[in-house]
């Protein structure tokens, strides 16, 4: 999984008034969990923008005092007006501990139900998995290829041995279902039909009478 550079500095004092002071001064005061003890610290708010504004999702190296830290964001919270970053919470890694993420789902390829006037319902877009740092993916490929009208993908289709899917094994992903306009068309081309065979049929019966 690819990773965000976060630059840290850790902070002497963790008061009311120190906090303010750094939100004042463009900083977030963080935590990083996991360790021995908590790190309080600080960085710049700007350091966050790829890590929190994108729905891709990436573990962090948080450098503080020429060390290396590798963490997943774990809580962030928001000022309730302004939506600034007010504080973040981050995990440790560790190579030889499992770890729970939230990891993206993508679909691949096109759904030949879609193309005959199906719907797609995109029911998970994330599935939560556990896992080694190491084998944690950048996403979840899902093949949707081979769906037609009716069908279900299942989060056991998407199982690996690299990591656990912690949803239930019936849990749909994605599904393509009769679509409405669909149906509304359909019935609109069987009336259409009938209408024609009607006609058909009085065109005849008239000719009969004529003779």
């Amino acid at each position: 999984m690819q990773s965000i550079t976060i630059n840290g500095s850790q902070r002497e004092s963790v008061g009311k008034v120190a906090t303010k002071a750094l939100r004042n001064a463009g900083k977030v005061p963080c935590v990083l969990y996991g360790g021995d003890k908590p790190l309080h610290f600080s960085a710049d708010e700007v350091s966050f923008k790829n890590l929190v504004y994108t729905a891709n999702v990436y573990t962090a190296t948080i450098e503080l005092d020429g060390t290396n830290y590798h963490a997943i964001l774990q809580d962030i919270q928001f000022h309730p007006v302004s939506d600034k970053i007010l504080h973040v919470d981050f995990y440790q890694l560790f190579d030889d501990k499992l770890v729970t993420m939230n990891i993206p789902v993508r679909l691949v390829g096109t759904a030949p139900g879609v193309i005959n006037g199906g719907s797609l319902r995109f029911a998970m877009r994330k599935l939560s998995v556990r896992a080694l740092p190491a084998d944690l993916p950048d996403f979840i490929n899902a093949d949707i290829s081979k769906m037609r009208i009716g069908h279900k993908l299942y989060v056991t289709a998407l199982a690996s041995d690299k990591f656990t899917i912690l949803h239930p094994e019936n849990s749909v992903v994605v599904q393509v279902r009769t679509a409405r306009t669909a149906i509304a068309d359909q019935e609109e081309e069987e009336e259409g039909e009938e209408g024609e065979e009607g006609a058909e049929e009085g065109t005849e019966e008239s000719s009969e009478a004529s003779e």
